[in-house]
């Protein structure tokens, strides 16, 4: 029998993670320009910043996997395979893109402070990418066509200073968090 290379710490962590992701979807910050956020992103990446990329990613799908069956753990107290093949679904799973590549980042080149950022910004346009491909493939689906340009107006455009601000933060606490719980 093959021993497993998680230890029974590497799994509260994770289940900590998923409950971070949970809990930062759950906080909507409104804006002067009337687009409100979540910090979901924030806490996607500041789960795959302190755990590291491996066990970010397993709080990542455990988060989705919660909302898949029904647990309410996604914006607004949402869930399920509903909301997962909805419009917004593909940001959702875009989120689990964002761990592999912070994941792959730190297998290949180490978790160096620029590696790290360069990592989360390039999750962050997968997510992107992930999230506005489906978006417009459901929303032509039930509506009609839209163009690229509107879905990222309204989709990407007034979310990605906030979420470089997300970033920013979830990177600054990263190592402070890691000292704190003892993560070499």
């Amino acid at each position: 029998m093959k021993k497993s290379n998680f230890k029974t710490i590497d799994l509260v962590y994770t289940a900590m993670c998923a409950a971070l992701i949970a809990i930062c979807s759950w906080i909507p910050i409104n804006t002067p320009w009337g687009v409100p956020f979540t910090l979901q992103t924030f806490g996607v990446f500041l789960a795959c910043g302190v755990i590291g990329g491996q066990l970010g990613t397993l709080s990542i799908l455990v988060y989705i996997l919660l909302g898949a069956v029904g647990v309410p753990v996604f914006a607004g107290f949402s869930s399920g395979i509903a909301t997962l093949f909805g419009k917004t679904g593909g940001y959702i799973m875009g989120f689990l893109l964002s761990g592999l590549i912070i994941w792959a980042f730190e297998k290949t080149m180490g978790r160096k402070p620029v590696v790290l950022i360069l990592s989360m910004i390039l999750g962050l346009l997968a997510c992107y990418a992930a999230g506005t491909i489906w978006f417009m493939a459901i929303y032509t689906k039930s509506v009609g066509p839209v163009g690229l340009g509107t879905v990222l107006g309204w989709c990407v455009i007034p979310y990605i200073i906030p979420d470089l601000i997300k970033i920013a933060l979830a990177y600054s606490l990263t190592g402070v968090l890691r000292k704190a719980i003892k993560i070499n």
